[in-house]
């Protein structure tokens, strides 16, 4: 199984262009477009499959509003919502890291959330 928690950091290598004058301004807008391009291809497959399922008389809409999971489908999706925090929030991550590895300093986590705050 592939660990998505963990590739979410993989990264291109050098230093990340910024466009905008502020980093901060551009972290949040590509968290925001990272979230907003999953919520758009997620949409558009439960659309199909609902259509689809509607079409051929297997559920009506109403049932899938009324759906109750099991404790194992409850686990299962909690799994998924990690993986999907991880991908959405993989530029913080990564700049996280980078600020770890920097030899020239020991910083500690309150440094580290410091620096990102005003970087």
């Amino acid at each position: 199984m592939i660990n998505d928690i963990l590739l979410s950091s993989n990264k291109a290598k050098g230093k990340r262009p910024y466009f905008l004058e502020n980093p901060e301004v551009e972290r949040v807008l590509n968290i925001t477009m990272a979230v907003a391009m999953e919520v758009g291809v997620l949409h558009e497959r439960l659309d199909t499959i609902e259509r689809l399922l509607e079409k051929k008389g297997l559920l009506a809409r109403t049932e899938i509003d009324a759906f109750v999971p099991t404790n194992d489908e409850v686990i299962e999706r909690q799994l998924w919502h990690a993986r999907y925090v991880a991908r959405v929030l993989r530029i913080v991550q990564q700049e996280l890291e980078a600020l770890q590895q920097d030899p020239e300093q020991n910083l500690s986590m309150e440094e580290i959330a410091e620096r990102l705050r005003h970087s």
